[in-house]
């Protein structure tokens, strides 16, 4: 399967309109996604629960719902796309989280294997520390 914009864009859109479940049924279990930055989700994710568990989810929680990226941008070269988005999210205490996040993304046969995630560790920092309750266990990625 060819990647093209179009495909990467009808595919990213589901992160904006509340079907994340559909975007991730094109990763694929075994992804490799690296989460680059110096905030508590940072590190590299070998399996797609290990990702969303440490990530999304965690995420998910400390905003008023679940988190929204817009595709701001889109560039294929071969299997790879470099996907820019910006979040239009709320963190629970009521701020926005409008981070920018920039993910170089391989496809193969038309599933995402690997994603090299950049984002504003500041503001990830920010929103855990504002927002998590003590009660919530604190969790890492494995680090490579």
């Amino acid at each position: 399967m060819s990647v093209t914009i179009e495909y990467v864009e009808k595919l990213f859109r589901n992160l904006s309109t509340g079907n994340s479940r559909l975007f991730f049924e094109n990763v694929a279990d075994d992804v490799q996604w690296t989460v680059a930055g110096t905030h508590p989700m940072a590190g590299v994710y070998k399996t797609k629960t290990d990702f969303l568990a440490h990530t999304f989810q965690r995420l998910n929680k400390l905003l008023t719902g679940e988190l929204v990226l817009n595709v701001d941008h889109v560039t294929v070269s071969g299997d790879t796309a470099v996907v820019e988005m910006t979040s239009a999210s709320t963190a629970r205490n009521g701020k926005p989280y409008a981070n920018r996040y920039c993910w170089v993304v391989r496809f193969d046969g038309g599933l995402i294997k690997e994603v090299r995630a950049y984002v504003d560790s500041f503001l990830v920092h920010q929103t855990i520390a504002e927002n998590e309750r003590p009660s919530e266990p604190a969790r890492t990625a494995v680090k490579a």
